[in-house]
C-alpha cells in the first residue's frame, strides 16, 4: 500500500473516531477502555498524542522520560486526557489532513487509531466502524510486529483467518473470527478472544499476559 493511500485511511479513521467521541456521554468518557488502566478519555488522549507526534517530539519525549517508552506513553496520554472532551475532539479534528509521524513506518499511525479506537468502542458496545482496507493493512503490519505489542511471538505457529475481510496468515491450528476481534487478540487484548474460535484459540489464550 502506497503512502498516499495509507494517509487517506489514517485520516478517515481519525475522522470516524472524532465523530464517535463527539457522541459520548460523560459516563462513557469515564468508562474503562481496553488499554490497561486508562479510561476512555485517556485512551482518546493517547490517540491525539499519536496524531500530533513527530520525530523531534518523540525523541524529546524519550529523553525526558529517561528513555522508558511505556512511561513516556502513559505520561503523554494522561496529559492529553486531562483536556476537556471538546478539546480532545478539536485536537483530533485538526489532524485530519496532516502527515507528521514519529520515526516509524507510516502504517503504524494507522494501527494507532484503529487499535485504540477499538479499545474505546468495544467496552462501550459500539460498532468498530473500521474500513476493511484499514483493517487488512493493520493485520498485515501486526503479524510481524514485536515491540511494543509482541504480536509476532503471540501468534507464532498459528493460522489466522478473519471471517469478514480477505486476509489470512500462518500455518498450524486455526484461529478465526471477526477481524476486529482478531486484531485485538493479536495486540494482547483478552477481550478479543470472546469472539474468536478454532483449534488454535486455546494456545492464543495461553499466551496472553
Amino acid at each position: 500500500m502506497d503512502d498516499v493511500t495509507t494517509w487517506k485511511l489514517i485520516h478517515n479513521e481519525r475522522a470516524a473516531m472524532a465523530d464517535t467521541l463527539a457522541e459520548l456521554t460523560p459516563e462513557q468518557w469515564a468508562t474503562p477502555s481496553l488499554c490497561g488502566t486508562w479510561p476512555v478519555q485517556v485512551a482518546a488522549g493517547h490517540i491525539v498524542v499519536g496524531a500530533e507526534q513527530s520525530a523531534s517530539k518523540f525523541m524529546t519525549g524519550m529523553l525526558t522520560s529517561g528513555f522508558r517508552f511505556n512511561a513516556m506513553v502513559d505520561r503523554d496520554a494522561n496529559r492529553a486526557g486531562a483536556d476537556a472532551p471538546a478539546q480532545i475532539i478539536d485536537r483530533l479534528r485538526a489532524r485530519l489532513t496532516t502527515t507528521n509521524h514519529p520515526p516509524a513506518p507510516i502504517v503504524t499511525m494507522l494501527g494507532e487509531v484503529v487499535v485504540h479506537g477499538l479499545d474505546i468502542r468495544r467496552p462501550l458496545g459500539l460498532p468498530s466502524k473500521v474500513d476493511p482496507d484499514a483493517m487488512v493493512a493493520c493485520l498485515e503490519m501486526y503479524k510481524v510486529a514485536n515491540f511494543p505489542v509482541g504480536t509476532k511471538k503471540r501468534i507464532a505457529g498459528l493460522s489466522l483467518k478473519p471471517s469478514d475481510v480477505d486476509w489470512s496468515y500462518g500455518d498450524g491450528p486455526e484461529v478465526s473470527g471477526p477481524a476486529d476481534a482478531l486484531i485485538l487478540a493479536m495486540t494482547g487484548r483478552r477481550a478479543g478472544l470472546d469472539d474468536l474460535a478454532g483449534e488454535g484459540l486455546a494456545t492464543l489464550r495461553s499466551r496472553m499476559t
